[in-house]
């Protein structure tokens, strides 16, 4: 099962992108003051991923206090970091989750109809505290629901 509110989320380490460069960094590492805010896509590029990440670009994200906003998605830290510069928000960074380890630490892989061994992770969104103890948990349970984009901003409120 994938974490849930009280729980502590692992402390997984993979290359962390910042649209210009990456390096190996762990969840806690990536915390800021606050804690910050887990959102996991498929791919970067998908269609999805562009119309969330716009989203969360207008909804101001970016300026959370103290909070980190991180992407994970399957794509490696080149196409990480290319999509970064494409959103144009210099305070997202994206981990790169090219092999699915991580989201098999947070057991949101699904393997995927019509996609020969593929395996991407849920659509999810987890607010944490800078210990990694989850304070919101999103998992949809479709591949194309949007983000309950209010009830996460809420939750970072309450950080």
């Amino acid at each position: 099962m994938p974490p849930t509110e009280g729980e502590t989320a692992p402390d997984f380490e993979a290359l962390l992108c910042d649209g210009e460069t990456f390096r190996s960094t762990t969840l806690a590492d990536a915390l800021d003051d606050r804690g910050g805010v887990l959102v996991s896509t498929g791919f970067a590029f998908s269609a999805i991923a562009q119309n969330w990440w716009k989203q969360f670009v207008r909804a101001g994200w970016g300026e959370f206090d103290d909070v980190s906003v991180l992407g994970v998605s399957r794509d490696g830290p080149y196409a990480q970091n290319e999509f970064l510069r494409w959103l144009d928000e210099p305070d997202f960074r994206f981990f790169a989750d090219v092999n699915g380890e991580i989201g098999d630490s947070l057991d949101l892989l699904a393997d995927r109809d019509h996609m020969a061994n593929v395996s991407t992770p849920w659509r999810s969104a987890f607010v944490l505290d800078p210990e990694r103890e989850v304070q919101y948990a999103f998992v949809a349970d479709d591949w194309i629901s949007p983000l309950p984009r209010e009830e996460i901003e809420t939750a970072v409120t309450n950080l």
